[in-house]
């Protein structure tokens, strides 16, 4: 349902349009990623966020600076979510000095421990476990911290995955598990893949509360997620399942032939970047309003990449910080 602009406050509206701003920055980055990709700018795997835009932002605005964010090898909206600067996000992705992992860890490892973003993890499932430690240590510590934790619908058949479930339940600990289901485990379709459609029920194994949203609408994201944050907060860990859907390949090596071009139309129709403008023009939004927005996105992801391309590459100086925990002795 279309929001009505004069049953809304101003601080909605306003809220709505900083959560379109972020979404936007994340899809321009994206796309321009794409374009230094094919340009040979960036190497390795690229794993593309476009189209799951509203459920990083989203889920973010439901929590505190001070949370803990976990995810996969899909990371540079989340990464942008939780509040990296366009900036560090591409000049790690080409492998430049002034990337957030100094160039070292490049797509799938991006990471920013002051804002709490603790990865990028290229492994399959492998984080899910992390994520529970990091909120165990969270709960050991007597802090209020929650940590949500991103995985592909692929990541639920994978033994970390109930690994980290059962001992977040058994623990009670302050996380929220989001599986992002964009319906296809790489290649492979949902009804290949697992043997039930809802997710979410496998919560129901371990005694755990669960959620579960077709994600149309940034703010019903939103709203999903902070009931979730709310009971990790009061120890009652979650598990979300977010329906979405990825509008390019699995990584930039797959040209995505297992899907036909009107199921992806099919999704595009549904895009939330474009229900939240439309919501927004309804809110009382100018249309050269949003244009100045957006233009202003533009001018910060080109200034992103220009500053990207003029970074210089890491050298040997960072060698012994970037393996070894502290200096050694002399």
């Amino acid at each position: 349902m279309t929001p009505n602009a004069e049953s809304v406050v101003p601080d909605t509206r306003q809220h709505l349009e900083d959560m379109y701003r972020r979404m936007v920055l994340i899809r321009r980055v994206e796309e321009e990623c794409a374009r230094a990709y094919a340009l040979g700018k960036i190497g390795g795997f690229l794993h593309l966020y476009i189209g799951q835009e509203a459920v990083a932002v989203g889920a973010v605005a439901a929590i505190e600076p001070t949370d803990y964010v976990v995810t996969t090898y899909r990371d540079h909206g989340l990464a942008i979510a939780k509040g990296m600067s366009a900036r560090a996000c591409l000049a790690e992705l080409f492998g430049k000095a002034t990337g957030c992992s100094k160039g070292l860890g490049g797509s799938m490892h991006l990471f920013d421990e002051e804002r709490r973003f603790m990865g990028g993890h290229g492994i399959v499932g492998a984080h899910i476990p992390l994520a529970a430690g990091i909120a165990f240590a969270a709960k050991y510590r007597g802090e209020s911290n929650v940590t949500l934790c991103f995985f592909g619908e692929g990541a639920v058949s994978i033994g970390a995955f109930h690994e980290g479930l059962s001992l977040a339940a058994l623990w009670k600990l302050p996380i929220v598990f989001v599986c992002e289901n964009n319906e296809y485990a790489m290649g492979t379709p949902l009804d290949r893949s697992l043997s039930i459609a809802d997710v979410s029920a496998k919560a129901l194994s371990y005694g755990m509360a669960r959620d579960r949203l077709f994600v149309t609408d940034v703010l019903d994201v939103e709203r999903t997620m902070a009931a979730a944050v709310a009971r990790a907060r009061a120890g009652h860990p979650s598990l979300v399942e977010v329906r979405t859907y990825r509008f390019r390949g699995h990584s930039m090596s797959d040209p995505g032939k297992y899907r036909s071009a009107n199921e992806v139309d099919k999704h595009k129709a549904n895009d939330p970047l474009v229900r939240a403008r439309r919501d927004l023009l309804a809110l009382g939004r100018k249309e050269d309003e949003l244009k100045a927005l957006e233009a202003s996105v533009e001018d910060e992801v080109q200034d992103a990449v220009r500053f990207a391309e003029a970074s210089p590459e890491p050298d040997a100086s960072i060698l012994e910080t970037a393996t070894y925990a502290g200096p050694f002795a002399s």
